[in-house]
């Protein structure tokens, strides 16, 4: 499976601080944005991943990522000049999907919850034996109307999709995480622009939902998904990474780690890119990682 982040986008929500830097370079507490939908791709076990930015703030993204050799996982890049829709990432990355099936993550959402990555692999394996064409992932929130809001029938099959209703049929909000089989370059080739001029990633999920091959996973009670678009949003996502990492002692999104777990990376290639970090806590916690994965291994 080829891995997609949507990492352009203007970011106007987070005006004046986007004006000089992409959104999703901005810190979520301790780490930069994109770590976290890195992460995700990552924890799913994929290791091909093309990160999409726009053009201008590209050379960023590969400064600090580069070409994800170091993690053992492939980062390629390509550039959406305007912010045309989320569907359009899969015709800017139809080359790199090259036929075979996606995940798609947008560079602004945080996920973290007990047991992500077997969720993750359930729904994967569920597109591999053909069972489903499309997963995706649903949260409840309180105000289901300012989202793309799917309803599922007892055995998880999507039985309706809205994008924004004013009198919403469930709670359960579209998040930003997007499984699809081979079929999604074809979709996404075959749509009109939207009203608002672009290529809805609603209206992709709603041919798969008229095939009857869309599911709709519920993360619900236990995970947390959050968007950090705003201002507030992006500050209460720092909140809540702080103090889970503080009452827990782990950090969330460590890239190096999940490589290390992966076993991706070895411990002395993971503890020498903590070192790398210089006297940063995220920096020493990668070498307490890779130092306690070494004591792990010699038991």
């Amino acid at each position: 499976m080829k891995g997609i982040i949507l990492a352009g986008g203007a970011g106007t929500r987070l005006h004046p601080i986007t004006r000089a830097v992409s959104k999703q370079l901005l810190p979520v507490y301790d780490k930069p944005m994109i770590y976290y939908p890195l992460s995700v791709l990552m924890l799913a076990g994929i290791r091909d991943i093309l990160v999409i930015t726009t053009p201008e703030e590209q050379p960023m993204f590969r400064r600090l990522l580069g070409d994800g050799g170091e993690l053992g996982i492939s980062l390629s890049y390509a550039a959406q000049a305007e912010p045309n829709g989320i569907a359009q990432a899969f015709l800017i990355g139809a080359e790199h999907i090259a036929g075979e099936h996606s995940a798609l993550v947008l560079g602004d959402n945080i996920f973290h919850g007990p047991g992500f990555a077997a969720v993750l692999r359930e729904a994967i394996d569920g597109l591999a034996r053909g069972d489903d064409g499309a997963v995706l992932f649903g949260y409840p929130v309180r105000d289901p109307e300012r989202y793309g809001v799917g309803v599922a029938d007892a055995a998880g099959r999507l039985v309706d999709i809205e994008e924004k209703p004013a009198k919403p049929l469930s709670n359960r909000a579209i998040t930003g995480l997007y499984l699809y089989d081979d079929q999604v370059v074809d979709i996404a080739g075959s749509l009109a622009p939207s009203a608002r001029g672009e290529l809805e990633i609603t209206d992709v999920n709603r041919a798969y939902l008229d095939k009857g091959q869309a599911r709709l996973v519920d993360l619900g009670r236990g995970f947390a998904w959050l968007d950090t678009g705003t201002h507030d949003s992006l500050l209460e996502a720092g909140q809540y990474v702080q103090v889970l990492e503080h009452r827990q002692g782990v950090r969330i999104a460590c890239i190096e780690e999940v490589a290390l777990q992966q076993g991706w990376i070895d411990a002395d290639a993971c503890h020498a890119l903590g070192a790398a970090q210089g006297k940063s806590g995220y920096g020493e916690y990668v070498m307490s990682v890779a130092d306690s994965h070494r004591i792990g291994v010699r038991e």
